[in-house]
């Protein structure tokens, strides 16, 4: 249930990614998250001191079977701390824990009232998580061999992935409150690329990190590893040869062990809280680009070949096509595949690396098994399935209404739109909501809506643009926030009546999730407080370590160090941690 507190002052890459991995990039109302999931009314409570303390009222994970004992983390921010590096100068910078980054009040939608803290109460709060990219490093479609034209065309710390976002589970359970309320953390939402290649394994992963349970990061050979990172070419990370490779020789180091690590089992806690899921473009296209009309790369993804090298010039057409989403249908990539087929190497093929379609990936949301602390569906619901929609609104608090789209079109392209029959959704369920506060989530931001390829399922239906999205958002005054992903960076927009909040990636640097916290501040204004948080992972490193959290560490150092990295994903002071203020 959740809780109003009287608070004192408050405390103080990259684009998004192409096809390559390079850096460029309803039905239904959710269930009531109930008495342990969220609020379902608001009281007044003492302020913490106050309080005598009281055991936890967490959902635990769904069964014993999925429960498991997670590392002690301490709970703490970005306001606390953020891993820097402690030498700036060296060619692979290693981090340790840093100063924190402090809250940044804007006041460019309202004025802040001196006297807003002692009359505050929390309507909601949650964790925003983003970009996961859960990824099957040695899946065949991967197009790692880019990285000729572009060296950020692959990402060396990739294959830790799941213990990463493991330790951002862990981060997570072990917060519990909003560090600026106090309150409560209700539940949390994935803002879309939850996983990387449209992978039924890696959707697998990704309910199981979210829910609880063991995850085996690993296709085709059950014994070994076979993707680029023991393949000898020098284009890729190899940690554990002595071959002079392109990352080795940006100061990478040598790992014994690294390759068996990488696909060991791994154990998620699952979250604590009730999760509700949103689709990206790689949950939803091959790459994340492309429709595959013809079928081939569905059918190439489960053989028994992997291309890892080409050319440079072979590589930048290509590279250049996907960067712009140009050729939405992947013809070029099957052209490429098939050219290329006698440089191909043998490896194990693999079922569970086959496409997952939208009714597949609902369904796989709908599992009783998947429902952890909960809602059933993740927010889908039957009424999605049948329909065949992947949008839908759900409780957030006290009169507070979240509406979760799909901005992801279907014909292709890794930028967003939205069609008619979403739009018309949209503006209905702002209007029979006009009554309550609405936070609007999505994968793509405003900025990245700018894709009108028409779905083949729908080819008469008109596509909509980011700037047509923030236009009806205005109209309805009840809209407070617009939070998404998609950019892999830290940005935060005043749209006239609400606030845009786009947040950082999990796989690239700086891999950063967000509470957010909304509070009527009794003075005809509200605050959107935004607090980014790192995962649970300690910011130094020991490459000794290969226990699951010693790879969640490594996960982060590597994403920090990796060649073409962005040093302005961070975003400015005013994009990170923030008291954002809005009129009632």
């Amino acid at each position: 249930m959740s809780r109003i507190r009287s608070a004192a002052a408050s405390v103080d890459r990259r684009h998004f990614l192409t096809a390559a991995g390079a850096a460029g990039a309803a039905a239904g109302i959710g269930l009531p998250l109930g008495l342990r999931g969220g609020p379902a009314g608001a009281r007044a409570v003492a302020p913490a001191q106050d309080r005598p303390a009281v055991p936890s009222q967490r959902t635990p994970a769904a069964s014993s079977a999925t429960a498991v004992r997670a590392p002690r983390v301490p709970a703490r921010t970005t306001l606390d701390s953020v891993a820097t590096p402690v030498d700036t100068r060296a060619r692979f910078q290693r981090l340790a824990d840093g100063p924190g980054w402090r809250r940044v009040v804007r006041h460019e939608l309202a004025s802040a009232g001196t006297s807003r803290a002692s009359r505050r109460t929390t309507l909601t709060a949650f964790v925003q998580l983003t970009d996961l990219h859960l990824a099957d490093v040695q899946h065949p479609v991967r197009t790692e061999y880019l990285r000729a034209a572009d060296l950020t065309g692959w990402r060396p710390q990739e294959a830790l992935s799941v213990p990463g976002a493991v330790a951002l589970i862990e981060r997570i359970n072990a917060l519990g409150d909003g560090p600026a309320t106090g309150s409560p953390l209700s539940f949390a939402v994935t803002t879309g690329d939850n996983t990387d290649n449209n992978s039924r394994a890696e959707l697998d992963w990704f309910l199981t990190v979210m829910s609880g349970g063991r995850a085996v990061p690993n296709t085709g050979d059950p014994r070994h590893y076979e993707g680029t990172q023991n393949s000898g070419e020098t284009l890729y990370w190899q940690p554990e040869s002595t071959v002079r490779d392109v990352d080795t020789r940006l100061g990478f180091p040598r790992v014994g062990g690294y390759l068996d690590a990488v696909i060991r089992p791994v154990t998620s806690p699952g979250l604590r809280i009730p999760w509700y899921s949103t689709v990206g473009n790689h949950d939803a296209l091959a790459s994340g680009a492309m429709a595959d009309r013809s079928g081939y790369l569905a059918e190439f993804a489960v053989g028994g070949r992997k291309l890892y090298a080409v050319s440079e010039s072979e590589a930048a057409p290509l590279r250049t096509i996907l960067s712009a989403g140009s050729h939405p249908s992947g013809d070029e990539l099957v052209d490429l595949l098939r050219r290329e087929r006698r440089h191909m190497r043998a490896i194990t093929p693999d079922e569970r690396r086959a496409p997952f379609t939208p009714h597949d990936y609902l369904a796989a949301h709908l599992d009783p098994a998947r429902t952890g602390p909960g809602p059933h569906g993740h927010g889908y619901t039957a009424d999605n399935l049948a329909a065949n929609t992947q949008y839908y609104t759900f409780p957030m608090g006290d009169n507070v209404v979240g509406v979760s789209l799909d901005t992801t079109d279907r014909g292709g392209h890794f930028l967003g739109s939205v069609g008619t029959r979403q739009l018309t959704w949209l503006e209905r369920a702002l209007t029979r909501h006009r009554d309550a506060h609405v936070v609007v989530f999505s994968h793509h931001n405003s900025w990245t809506m700018t894709n009108t390829h028409p779905d083949p399922a729908q080819p008469h239906e008109v596509r909509h643009t980011g700037d047509e999205v923030v236009a009806l958002l205005r109209k309805h005054r009840n809209v407070r926030a617009w939070v998404n992903g998609h950019s892999h960076r830290n940005r935060i927009l005043p749209h006239g009546s609400f606030w845009e909040i786009s947040t950082a990636s999990h796989v690239d640097r700086p891999q950063l999730a967000r509470v957010i916290e909304i509070a009527d501040n009794g003075d005809g204004t509200l605050s959107l407080f935004t607090t980014l948080i790192e995962s649970g992972a300690p910011a130094r490193t020991d490459f000794h370590d290969l226990s699951q959290t010693g790879l969640a560490a490594m996960y982060r150092e590597f994403a920090h160090n990796a060649p073409g990295a962005s040093t302005t994903a961070y975003g400015s002071a005013d994009d990170r941690n923030t008291e954002l203020l809005l009129k009632r």
